[in-house]
């Protein structure tokens, strides 16, 4: 890593030093390489601490880097990309989804958004199935599968099945019908609790949110929101990976 002293920039100097550092780790350092401490890479840059910390907290944020206590900070692999092609014509649990089913659970309340998209009134039952997307024992997203019980076949043989059993028994309804369309939308959020944890990451911390509106029978039949990891991910559209947001 070089040693040159960061000079004025019309940028902060932590993000000028984030830049300098994250050249470096293209150039000099393999993946899971364990950097140098913080007192030799502040001198080494003639930088305060507190802004070499700066510095190595957004790289960690944006997936470069990664803190082990007891290991220290090391390098971290590249973005795993997960495609989220429209060219996928498919319900949830169809051949080839890469989501594993954790429960279900029945509610008469959901977000706003949710409820406009599905078009159900307030108190209307929806069943709303929970997934999880894992590589290599890698967090990579959760997911609410959000489905009303009015366009479930078999609405009321499904509500006395419990966890798991109720959520692949509502897939499986979903899969019965026949899908005419399906949009989505991306946009950058923060991490709930609830996500955070199964995420392994902090609440707040940057994800990307994928909302997808499965349309059946001239209406909204189910609405799908999957947070992202954007530290580890990084989605990709079209029939092959050539195009990625927010690559690593």
């Amino acid at each position: 890593m070089g040693t040159t002293q960061l000079e004025t920039v019309p940028e902060p100097k932590y993000w000028h030093l984030k830049t300098v550092l994250s050249e470096a780790l293209d150039s000099e350092f393999a993946v899971g390489e364990i950097l140098p401490n913080e007192r030799d890479l502040a001198a080494r840059f003639g930088v305060a601490r507190a802004t070499l910390r700066q510095a190595l907290e957004q790289l960690e944020l944006e997936g470069r880097l990664q803190r082990r206590r007891g290991v220290g900070t090391t390098v971290a692999p590249p973005r795993v990309g997960v495609a989220v092609a429209p060219a996928r014509h498919s319900w949830p649990g169809a051949a080839g989804d890469d989501w594993q089913v954790l429960g279900c659970d029945e509610s008469g309340s959901v977000p706003a958004v949710v409820a406009r998209l599905l078009e159900t009134a307030e108190g209307d039952p929806v069943h709303i199935v929970r997934r999880s997307r894992v590589t290599e024992d890698r967090p990579l997203a959760a997911e609410l599968l959000y489905v009303p019980a009015a366009v479930i076949p078999s609405g009321a043989e499904i509500a006395l099945l419990t966890g798991p059993a109720q959520a692949y028994a509502v897939l499986a309804q979903l899969q019965s019908l026949e899908l005419e369309g399906q949009d989505r939308t991306v946009e950058l959020g923060s991490a709930r609790a609830e996500d955070a944890k199964q995420l392994d990451r902090l609440p707040g911390a940057p994800v990307l949110v994928v909302t997808t509106r499965y349309v059946s029978g001239g209406r909204t039949a189910a609405v799908a929101v999957s947070t992202y990891r954007a530290d580890t991910c990084r989605l990709t559209f079209g029939e092959s990976d050539a195009v990625a947001l927010l690559a690593g």
